[in-house]
């Protein structure tokens, strides 16, 4: 049996040989359009008009009829016009009565369950091309019979059909995309005059780059401009026709582009991904370029715009938010966008995304998100289906408190991740050959770190046992919380266990020696514990104290071994990982002085202190030693990213456990603010903290993604992004570290829960499902954030940190 990583590599070199290989067509990433196609399959040949001109595109039909009987991506209702359409073709040339009646039993046993949902409010498209489809079918002989409840349906969507043929102008009226006169193969035949399509023509011959419509125009006036279009399309796209052609060829790129990240494979197309957005990125910053716009012009255009600023942002790329915010600028698109929200709704989404990749002074992104915002708000409202899901989690979920692990679940899972955008009479999908591929390769993917992540976990529980980490008698027992928030957001090192048991290791000792300093040690203890890991030895330690130190130096033992083995040096860097513990064990004893001695020290003296307690400089610092390339361990001056990491991660435990401290009688930055400002209410307060932590992970995200603002590595970037992400997770509304169940979905789903994606079925072959769905976990949380924040005169030894409070 093929071992899940091999199986996980072929399959990778297999879609680099068909996707990037030097002569792969752009368009092939792209479906077909069967309804596109039919239309060119009806075109009668010049020379010999009882043959098809377009004999490859009929045989692509005969080809390409599903199972089920019908044409199209999906059983939904868009597979209707696309199946009644590739009858008629057949049809008019004589041909695959079998399969049309194959495609009639199809239509007669679901017709009820396709137009379901579209009883009460039928969409624009399908409208006006319904009517025109079962009318095109009535004219060759193929009476499609409905039942009375059918009917009902049908009669709505036909006079909704002709409201919208009386409501709409030919030319003119362009506030609805895409305009009426792109349904010219669904348009009454005295409803346009040969003058109407000569001065739509585009130079390139097409009718609003439709296919359909531009083989009804050539079909009806024999326009040469048309016939030059067709067979340049045809030549192009020898075996079928996309919805619309010419594509704008970067907008695939990116889609291209954001399928693999989205989906967690970005880690095996570093270089693949590289190169596309490169591609893209000369074009975007080319603001000379000819831009091939889309039937939906606006929509299309912004939604390419959103995409790329969002992905080149990622991935380091400099670009500014103006290239997509241009929509604000404009009243017209604005109205347009809040009258036809749901043709905007993937646009706005995009919009939305990219304005999570936020940084200081970018205004414009503000008012973008803000005006997205409120069209998402607006579609959710409605209660439709389509893309509604989607845009919940958006709105739900800050971006910051997403873990990668669980986004790349949700995006294998999402029925519709395959969907590009939104074209004339369906979405544009993701080729099936390529989706599937994709598809099956990350469900491997996903599938095979659980795996990992499973026996890692009982390996971290093992260390925990073995060391009486998990048996203290006191605190928090995160252990299952700390090696989940560590796999969860570490996904750009899948294969490096080291790292991840590292830093699960050390959030769990920072946990349990928090709550040990917190509220179990006396004093004296504590300035036992604290002297002992200056000198780093066992010398007057007994108890829990010593429980704690026994750990901490198999930890610092072990990770020295492990770094004089890594790089073959012999550089010892047990000394900077025993100051960097004996910093954060002082700040932990400075904050029992002030909790104890009733002391209440300044607001800029609390959040030195503070910001050293909370533990994220030391897991991001001592973790970069062992990613490549590695990051010399440095103390302080602590570079900036750091400062900004320590800074926010206590700010945000903060915001979420001032009452708790409150009743406990505790410090907390939100309760010093007050107490330097009475003049504040505690809801002043808490805005006022929000406001620092908003600004500062702005300009944290910038150093994090913006290449040369920072001296560390991209690993060592990432490795703090992923830290921020985890306090975010867990601080995001309410103090969920401290819970014992709050997590427990989540965990579920990130190690234990199959993917219930059923196309999925392949990865099952890879990795034989078990069982294991559990309700109850030993939940034992890592990052420790308990945020009994106490202050002394005793003075950190770190950098004075001012926020320009005042």
């Amino acid at each position: 049996m093929e071992l899940p990583l091999s199986c996980i590599e072929r399959r990778v070199q297999k879609i680099k040989k068909n996707i990037f290989s030097s002569n792969f067509d752009i368009y092939s990433f792209v479906c077909f359009s069967s309804y596109d196609t039919a239309w060119l399959a009806m075109i009668p040949d010049l020379e010999y008009p009882s043959q098809p001109m377009f004999k490859n595109y009929l045989e692509w039909l005969i080809n390409n009829q599903k199972p089920e009987g019908f044409w199209g991506e999906s059983d939904t209702i868009e597979c209707l016009p696309a199946t009644i359409v590739s009858m008629v073709a057949l049809t008019k040339w004589n041909t695959g009565t079998l399969m049309v009646e194959k495609g009639r039993s199809f239509i007669d046993a679901n017709i009820d369950k396709l137009l379901n949902g579209v009883k009460d409010e039928c969409p624009r498209w399908l409208a006006i091309v319904l009517p025109a489809t079962i009318e095109l079918a009535d004219i060759v002989g193929l009476d499609l019979h409905f039942q009375q409840s059918t009917r009902n349906t049908m009669s709505y969507i036909y006079n909704r059909g002709k409201s919208i043929l009386k409501k709409e102008e030919v030319e003119g009226d362009f506030s609805c995309y895409p305009p009426l006169l792109s349904y010219l193969e669904a348009l009454p035949t005295s409803y346009v005059d040969e003058k109407d399509i000569c001065k739509h023509l585009r130079e390139d011959g097409s009718l609003f780059q439709s296919p359909s419509a531009t083989a009804k125009a050539f079909m009806d006036y024999g326009n040469k401009k048309c016939l030059s279009y067709l067979q340049s399309l045809a030549h192009r796209c020898p075996k079928a026709v996309p919805q619309a052609y010419p594509m704008e060829e970067d907008y695939i790129k990116l889609c291209i582009a954001n399928q693999l990240h989205r989906f967690g494979l970005g880690e095996y197309f570093v270089g693949e991904i590289e190169v596309l957005l490169s591609q893209v990125y000369r074009n975007y910053n080319n603001e000379a370029s000819s831009v091939v716009r889309a039937l939906n012009m606006n929509t299309m255009q912004l939604q390419k715009d959103a995409m790329a600023f969002e992905l080149l942002r990622t991935y380091g790329f400099k670009v500014s938010p103006l290239r997509f915010c241009w929509f604000l600028n404009h009243d017209e698109t604005k109205a347009e966008i809040e009258n036809n929200y749901e043709q905007f709704s993937s646009a706005m989404l995009h919009v939305f995304r990219a304005s999570n990749l936020m940084f200081c002074g970018e205004y414009e992104l503000e008012e973008a998100r803000s005006f997205s915002r409120k069209i998402l708000e607006k579609i959710v409202s409605t209660g439709k289906r389509g893309l509604s899901q989607q845009i919940e989690h958006e709105l739900s979920l800050p971006w910051f408190a997403r873990l990668d692990h669980l986004e790349h679940r949700v995006w294998i899972e999402e029925a519709e991740a395959n969907t590009l955008w939104k074209g004339k009479t369906s979405h544009n999908r993701v080729s099936c050959l390529y989706n599937d591929e994709l598809l099956q390769l990350a469900s491997l993917n996903f599938e095979f770190k659980q795996l990992i992540y499973k026996n890692e976990l009982k390996e971290i529980k093992r260390w925990a046992e073995k060391y009486g980490m998990s048996d203290m008698g006191f605190g928090r027992e995160k252990s299952t919380y700390c090696y989940f928030a560590v796999a969860a957001s570490l996904t750009s090192l899948p294969h490096d266990s080291y790292v991840r048991m590292f830093v699960a290791k050390t959030a769990i000792i920072i946990t349990v020696a928090d709550d040990f300093f917190d509220s179990v040690g006396s004093l004296d203890e504590l300035e036992i514990l604290t002297e002992a890991v200056q000198r780093w030895d066992t010398r007057g330690l007994s108890s829990h104290s010593k429980v704690i130190f026994d750990a901490l130096d198999d930890l610092v033992s072990e990770a020295t071994r492990k770094y004089l083995q890594q790089e073959g040096t012999s550089d010892d860097i047990s000394r900077n990982l025993k100051d960097l513990w004996f910093e954060i064990f002082l700040s932990w004893l400075i904050e029992a002085n002030w909790s104890r001695n009733g002391h209440k020290p300044s607001i800029d003296c609390y959040l030195e202190t503070g910001m050293t307690s909370i533990g994220a400089h030391l897991i991001v610092l001592s973790s970069s030693c062992f990613v490549k390339p590695t990051k010399k361990l440095r103390l302080k001056p602590y570079e900036p990213l750091t400062n900004l990491l320590m800074v926010i991660s206590r700010l945000l435990n903060d915001l979420e456990s001032y009452q708790k401290e409150m009743e406990e009688g505790k410090l907390n930055y939100v309760l010093v603010n007050m107490m330097e400002n009475p003049e504040f209410e505690i809801e002043d307060s808490i805005a006022f903290v929000r406001e620092i932590v908003e600004k500062k992970k702005k300009e944290f995200l910038e150093l994090v993604l913006i290449d040369g603002l920072s001296d560390f590595p991209k690993p060592s970037k990432k490795l703090h992004l992923s830290c921020l992400k985890v306090f975010q997770m867990f601080f995001n509304s309410k103090n969920s570290f401290d819970s014992n169940t709050d997590m427990v979905e989540d965990i579920n789903k990130a190690i234990y829960l199959p993917l219930s994606r059923t196309s999925m079925c392949l990865s099952t072959q890879a990795f034989p499902k078990k069982k294991h769905i559990i309700s109850k976990l030993n939940m034992n949380f890592p990052f420790k954030h308990n945020s009994r924040i106490s202050l002394t005169k005793m003075r950190l030894i770190t950098p004075k940190v001012r926020l320009g409070f005042k």
